[in-house]
């Protein structure tokens, strides 16, 4: 996953995508629990996505509250 895929996409489809790499990580972390985890790298891998999803987040947020005063409105 692309940092830049994901700036293309609204924020509800990031939350979308944010709650279905959380989902995932638990199933890896489950399935590391277990000692049925084949690929290890899928931890890292996940991990790394949510931090991008969570970024491109806090930017659309970040972006919301500065776009009234750029536009020369007050709050």
């Amino acid at each position: 996953m692309k940092a830049e895929d994901l700036r293309t996409k609204s924020v509800d489809e990031l939350n979308q995508q944010l709650k279905e790499l959380l989902e995932e990580q638990f199933k890896i972390r489950m399935q590391h629990g277990a000692g049925q985890l084949v690929d290890t790298s899928g931890m890292r891998r996940v991990r790394k996505d949510i931090a991008r999803v969570k970024t491109i987040l806090g930017q659309h947020r970040r972006a919301d509250q500065s776009a009234p005063a750029a536009n020369g409105e007050t709050a």
